[in-house]
């Protein structure tokens, strides 16, 4: 509704540019008509883009010869012949293979450029350039091209030219010194959560960057990195560092400033508890039949339960592991204070609400049948956000893109046996 009431407030010109998504359904997704140009691999880049092809953008998955993205081989488990991480990040995409490094590849891919709102990149800072397909290459010819590099520690500065991954970033930012136990060794976070959260920035920042280009008719330059992103999602424990010198410590699933705000062993697994007021610890001792500590001086406020962090947390643990959490969740059942188990994944795709979010998705692949994926996390009241197509087998599309970008069926051939481009 804000991009439609921007576009009626606009001062039209014959050169005004206004992409079809405009003019779109919103059965089709918000983003239906627009194209994006995805040459990134593994999963920042291509995550951003799956969720934007979740709202209808048209995605065109460059990937190079002999492979394609890395993560087509990362297994097992594979099902068939393609990898189930791949599965994970690459629906409602198109596949081209398409040789970069030749001159007639990196032609093919200005003309596709050209017919693009966005380009994403992940390459390392100055292989574009080598490519010819920087953003100073293209802008000239395509104006209003949105291009966004993603790199692992900025294009610029001491480190552009290494290479970066998600835990490098995670230990290099700080996350994997303050995740894992007390007194045990640094951890890598079980999901790539610097790698998500870039992803996420990158899809926030494309998204102003249309508004953007809706409102002034021109595209732009976006940067994200993995090392800035982590920075960044350190939030309070950078704030702590910054404004009051405090290094935090690792502390399994604790808090570093709320307590009790952690996971407990039960019997038979864990059940995690967040204690975020004082009315919150009230009822919690109610629960407990433990009203006693709520005398107690040393528990009356929540700094000074962060300062008895551990008397309070034996005691609390001497009561959960008593019971399966079966039967603590059966106690804590309608009582007003947040509380979850510990769940498997097994678990977590059984859960009820996860079944009633509908975040379980059956879809037919193109060489391997019904394959199963993770649904939208985001509802919208009209606008469609959803799965319309499976992960792309490797080149399963490069004919037909190359068809609407205009080259002959004959053009198409000689670009095969050349090794231009590979696929159907």
């Amino acid at each position: 509704m804000l991009v439609r009431n921007t576009i009626r407030n606009l001062k039209i010109s014959k050169n005004t540019y206004f992409p079809r998504s405009s003019l779109c359904s919103d059965t089709a997704g918000p983003l239906s008509g627009i194209k994006i140009l995805d040459f990134t691999r593994v999963l920042a880049g291509p995550f951003a883009t799956m969720i934007l092809g979740d709202l209808g953008a048209n995605i065109i998955k460059v990937e190079k010869p002999g492979g394609g993205d890395d993560t087509r081989l990362w297994g097992p488990p594979f099902v068939g012949n393609e990898s189930a991480y791949f599965f994970s990040v690459n629906r409602n995409k198109k596949s081209i293979v398409l040789d970069l490094k030749t001159p007639k590849g990196s032609e093919i891919a200005r003309n596709l450029v050209q017919r693009s709102d966005i380009l994403v990149e992940n390459f390392v800072p100055g292989v574009m350039e080598k490519l010819g397909l920087d953003y100073n290459s293209l802008k000239s010819v395509a104006p209003k091209l949105i291009y966004c590099s993603l790199t692992g520690y900025g294009s610029n500065g001491p480190y552009e030219k290494k290479l970066g991954y998600d835990v490098l970033a995670a230990s290099l930012g700080g996350l994997v010194d303050i995740t894992g136990v007390k007194d045990g060794e640094p951890c890598k976070v079980g999901v790539a959560m610097t790698d998500l959260a870039t992803g996420l920035y990158l899809h926030g920042a494309i998204m102003a960057a249309l508004l953007h280009r809706y409102k002034n008719n021109e595209g732009q330059k976006i940067e994200c990195n993995l090392l800035s992103t982590q920075v960044s999602c350190m939030v309070n424990i950078a704030s702590s560092y910054l404004n009051a010198g405090l290094i935090s410590q690792r502390r399994g699933t604790a808090h570093e400033s709320i307590v009790p705000y952690q996971a407990f062993k039960t019997k038979d697994g864990y059940l995690t508890v967040g204690v975020g007021n004082e009315g919150h610890f009230k009822i919690l001792c109610e629960t407990l039949n433990c009203e006693e500590l709520l005398n107690d001086e040393k528990y009356q406020s929540n700094a000074l339960r962060v300062e008895n962090r551990e008397s309070i947390i034996s005691f609390l643990s001497n009561i959960f592991i008593t019971k399966m959490n079966s039967e603590w969740l059966t106690e804590f059942e309608g009582v007003p204070i947040p509380y979850a188990p510990v769940n498997t994944i097994k678990e977590t795709f059984s859960d009820p609400q996860v079944i009633y979010n509908n975040m379980i998705r059956d879809i037919e692949h193109s060489a391997e049948g019904t394959i199963k994926v993770v649904g939208p996390a985001v509802k919208y009241s009209t606008v469609k956000n959803d799965i319309r197509s499976a992960p792309p087998i490797l080149g399963e599309h490069t004919s037909q893109i190359l068809k609407e970008a205009g080259y002959t069926s004959k053009e198409i051939e000689e670009f095969k046996k050349e090794g231009i481009v590979e696929g159907c």
